[in-house]
Order: structure tokens, then sequence, then C-alpha cells
């Protein structure tokens, strides 16, 4: 077991420290699959939960015992450069374990519940307790009204969808594409629209989540095993491709044909760490001066990565693991229907007016959280 896994039984863990909580688990969601570097036996996943705070560190203000609360899956100090810029994942702090990802990335990467010891091994919300460093930063009070199984997903999946969406710069009108319908693109199908997306396209190929994207997101849908996703995409946009192309698929895209077979390969042999189907297409497919969005995991090198096709198209591309603190207010007053006109007047008649009257509300009177002091002096993560 990972010396910072939770413990597994009716005990409840000590803080430690004063900036940490503990929170005991209602409902937790592993929120994420297939490979996951740098994991150990008896390391616990997951990085999406809500519960209920049972121990609070003796610096941590505006929490309580007893609160229901969910916890974003990035752990930020609230106190670091990055911090302030609320680029949370970027936290030079959180992570006890900067080796890894300072190797592999230039820079040490912030940390991740249940994420690898990559990530600075914390164990996720599989578990009974989880221990939560820098609980001011990290954890939000749910608000009333809200069901536990609506406000779980703030923790990770609603964030992060809604982070592509925003750092996307859709302007009223545009139309996005986004690879992968699952929980991610669910979201960032939904965050979209809700800030000033015309039209929205949905490509995947299990059933269920084009179903999902079709009646629960209002997306278009392509099925990428039945039709040329480059060739629909175009024919769908009058020739000139989608504003802004969204992957929420990641290092693990699946294909067809040789191309398939040459990526799985590849990978099998470790001969590329990532397989970017989903990426490539986006890249090829977003319109010139377009931007591409990139919320799939990557952790390494990809082979024949169309760079030419960015610098000729002259695309902008953005990426990052979500700063789900920067939007957890934001999103809960949706939720709660503080924007309730808003969203109907921009989502339901399709108003360009109503996309950008809620645009501007979302921006204007939802406030991101408030960064810490800066200056203030940061306790480092150890457990």
């Amino acid at each position: 077991m990972s010396k910072r896994s939770p413990i597994r039984s009716s005990s409840i863990p000590a803080c430690h420290r004063p900036r940490h909580d503990v929170v005991g688990l209602r409902l937790g969601s592993a929120s994420a699959n297939g490979y996951v570097p740098t994991m150990k036996p008896g390391d616990v996943l997951g990085h999406e939960f809500l519960g209920e705070i049972v121990e609070l560190g003796s610096a941590v203000t505006g929490l309580a015992k007893g609160d229901r609360v969910i916890t974003v899956s990035i752990i930020g100090c609230g106190h670091c450069e990055p911090c302030q810029r609320q680029e949370f994942s970027c936290c030079d702090n959180s992570n006890p374990n900067p080796a890894t990802t300072e190797a592999l990335y230039g820079y040490p990467c912030g940390d991740i519940f249940g994420y690898s010891h990559a990530f600075g091994g914390y164990a996720g919300s599989r578990a009974t307790y989880v221990r939560v460093p820098f609980a001011d930063t990290n954890v939000f009070k749910v608000p009333e009204g809200i069901r536990d199984e609506q406000a779980l997903f703030v923790s990770d999946a609603v964030p992060t969808g809604y982070y592509g969406a925003d750092i996307a710069d859709i302007e009223p009108g545009d139309t996005v594409a986004v690879w992968g319908c699952g929980g991610v693109g669910q979201m960032a199908m939904r965050s979209a629209y809700l800030l000033g997306a015309e039209r929205v396209i949905g490509i995947d190929r299990f059933p269920d989540r084009l179903a999902l994207a079709k009646d629960k997101a209002g997306a278009e849908v392509l099925d990428y095993t039945r039709v040329n996703v480059h060739e629909a995409l175009v024919e769908l946009t009058g020739g000139r491709g989608p504003d802004r192309c969204i992957d929420c698929v990641g290092l693990e895209a699946h294909t067809t044909g040789v191309e398939q077979l040459y990526d799985a390969t590849k990978q099998k042999l470790f001969m590329q760490t990532e397989r970017g189907a989903a990426l490539c297409q986006a890249i090829r497919a977003c319109r010139k001066g377009g931007t591409v969005l990139v919320l799939g995991v990557y952790a390494g090198m990809m082979d024949k990565f169309p760079m030419g096709v960015i610098v000729n198209k002259a695309l902008s591309v953005r990426s990052g693991q979500q700063p789900g603190q920067r939007y957890v207010a934001r999103i809960f007053a949706l939720a709660t229907g503080a924007w309730t006109w808003f969203y109907d007047y921009g989502w339901f008649t399709g108003s360009a007016l109503g996309a950008v009257v809620y645009y501007v509300a979302s921006q204007v009177l939802v406030k991101p959280v408030a960064s810490p002091a800066p200056g203030a002096t940061a306790e480092k993560a150890n457990g």
C-alpha cells in the first residue's frame, strides 16, 4: 500500500498538517481506465469524490466538520506563483515526488489524487477516507439543493469540459467539434453551447455515448467507424472546417484500419507512448486560423505528429490539466439556477444575443475562486 493510502478501516485518520483535512467518502468515481504509468501494488485509484469532512486541520478556514464537500482532483497549494495565476495543475508545492515529471517535462508538475507516483502518489477515492492536503484551496462546500450525484463530477469531469470550452475562446456562432463522447466530452459539448457555440459535433464509435451526445448535449454526431471524419466535417461546415476542435480522448485513441494497427504496435513495442489518432484528426480538421484544445491525457511522445499542419494553417493549440478551483463557484451557480434565465435564453432559443448575454454573465458576474495573498509561505505536501 502507498504510504499516502487512506485508512481502510472504521478508524478515522488524523490530520497531520494544519492545512489538511480528512473527508469521509459518500460517493466516488474512478475517472480513469486503461494504462496508468508509475503505479505500484496497493495504490488506490479514483480522483472524483464527494463526502463529509470528519477531521480538520487547525489552519483551515471556511470549512467545518460535517460539511458536505467536493474536492478538486488537481491539488494546488494556493500560494505559489502558478496557483496565483490559477494554474493549479502547475503547482510548485503539491507534488512530494517531483523528480519524474521534472525529468519528463523539464519542470515538476502538480499532484493529482489517485493518478500515479509521477503525480505525487496520493491515494484516490476508492476508500473510506481520503486525507486532503491544502484543504482551504482544494475543498468546496456543496450548496443546498444540489444532489450528491450532481455534485460528484464537479471534482473533475465538469470543470475539465468547461475548461476546454473556456480556453477555446469560443465566439457566438462558432462550430465546435469534440472528439470523445465520454464524461469529459459530454461536459465539453454542453459547455461549448453555454459559452456561445451555435453548433456542436460529437465524434465517437460507441452507440450509447453518441446517443447521449445527441439527446443530452444537443450535438450532431459522427461514428468514425462508419464515416470519414475529415470529409464529414468538411461537408457539415460548408468546406471551412470547425472553428474549435477539442480532443477529449488522449493517448489511447482508437481508430480504424492500418492506422490503428500501426499505432497499437508501436505503443506495445514502446516505440511511442501515445496513440494520437484523435488529436491528429482534430488538427487536420480544424479550420485555418482555428483553435485546437487538448483535454485528453498525454504522457510522453507521439510518432508522426502533424506539426506542419499547425504551422501552415496558423492554428492555435492550447491544453492542460483542469484548474477546477477556478470554476467550482461558477459551475455550482449554474447548477443552482442562479443563471437559469441566461441559460434558457441562450440554449433553447439558439439566440446569438442570448449566448452573448450568458457569456458576459458567466465571465463577469460569477467570479472565479479568489487566490491567496501573494508572498505567502507555502507548506510542502508530504503526507
